[in-house]
């Protein structure tokens, strides 16, 4: 009777939970945001850039409402089909003619899908499942054996290699930024930390060694540091990008005011990977930095979301979305200004992209089903 007691108490409190209601906000601010910027971005060219980009925000707005009330601890279930699909995805790539010499999408007619933005979602669940204490025993300990660790490698290895070969660089270091931190958050040792961040470091090392990188990866590397000896081609993106930054200032030239980067279209790709560059030369530093403010809270949001979550493996899937959206923002917002290198990492809620933006919302759904679902049962796998 006590139990069944204490299980109508927890009903009765789980009913009082919200969603974040921070969260959704500052997601919806963004995306509101992110629409204008797209279109200040492409208003020149006469394209349809907002138009097909308001289409994925209302799809991806929904996918975030629908997701929020599904109990992500029922994931676990569809996390093997999920994977297969993925994986599926993946290799379906390769069936297509390349873009650019990239092949990442597959051409559904209306709307190309870019698998390996769901990849990292779905990842992220993955290894919050395997990383997750799955007995009673388990929970109490705190360190990661090594079989678990190698476990993690492999599974983030093989899409990771996949996406590599598409070629997509910057998504592939996205994997191992996301496998790092989960693992330390999920109680790897510090023996453990150091092995793996010494044999990436090795791994780097015998790369540029052996010049695995294609010619344009290495390119991109070295106009980081000498963007000026070629400015009209492999420095190009990176110079236009610093000059419609710089040019901004403080306040910026005004929303839709005659920015010669934004206007006459300099900065390559300003609606997607270079997105940063329309809002840094229309509102300035100050625009930027409320911009940058707020991805903070989203990821505030997300650690606090972990911090409550009522079993590891919600607090592992918060943490690993935290990851992923700390790597897109830094690297993105980095390249623009000059000290990361080019990589094709878009900015999120921002950038133009219907694959991407759908990802991010059913990240951000998956993490307030975890909010929802905070208030603990007795019995279930708590956080120690």
């Amino acid at each position: 009777m006590a139990v069944l007691t204490r299980l109508r108490e927890v009903a009765v409190d789980r009913g009082r939970n919200k969603s974040d209601r921070i969260l959704f906000g500052t997601m919806l601010a963004l995306s509101a945001f992110g629409l204008l910027m797209v279109y200040s971005a492409t208003r020149s060219s006469g394209s349809v850039g907002m138009e097909r980009q308001m289409i994925f925000v209302a799809a991806g707005l929904t996918l975030y409402a629908v997701i929020s009330n599904i109990d992500y601890r029922e994931l676990k279930n569809l996390i093997p089909i999920m994977s297969i699909a993925v994986l599926v995805g993946l290799f379906a790539v390769y069936l297509f003619e390349p873009v650019n010499g990239a092949r990442r999408w597959i051409d559904l007619g209306f709307f190309k899908l870019q698998p390996a933005e769901f990849a990292k979602v779905i990842v992220i669940l993955l290894l919050a499942a395997i990383l997750s204490p799955s007995n009673r025993e388990e929970v109490g300990q705190r360190q990661l054996t090594w079989p678990t660790v190698f476990r993690a490698i492999f599974i983030v290895a093989l899409p990771a290699v996949l996406v590599l070969f598409e070629p997509d660089l910057g998504t592939t270091l996205v994997f191992g930024f996301i496998l790092f931190v989960m693992l330390f958050v999920a109680g790897a040792t510090w023996r453990q930390m150091l092995a793996l961040a010494g044999t990436a470091a090795l791994g780097v090392v015998a790369v540029l060694q052996f010049k695995l990188l294609e010619e344009y990866q290495m390119n991109r590397i070295l106009v980081l540091f000498r963007p000026e000896i070629d400015p009209q081609g492999i420095g190009y993106n990176i110079l236009q990008s610093r000059y419609a930054v710089g040019s901004g200032q403080l306040f910026g030239k005004g929303l839709f005011a005659e920015g010669t980067q934004t206007s006459f279209e300099y900065v390559p790709e300003q609606e997607t990977d270079f997105i940063f560059t329309a809002v840094a030369e229309q509102l300035g530093f100050v625009g930027g930095v409320l911009v940058v403010a707020a991805f903070a809270v989203i990821i505030w949001r997300l650690l606090v979301i972990a911090a409550n979550a009522r079993d590891r493996f919600g607090a592992l899937i918060a943490s690993g979305l935290a990851a992923m959206m700390v790597f897109h923002v830094f690297v993105n917002v980095g390249m623009t200004i000059g000290i990361m290198p080019v990589t094709g990492i878009p900015l999120p809620f921002l950038s133009a992209g219907g694959s991407f933006y759908l990802a991010m919302t059913l990240a951000l759904g998956i993490a307030n089903s975890v909010w929802l679902l905070r208030t603990p049962v007795p019995g279930e796998n708590q956080l120690s």
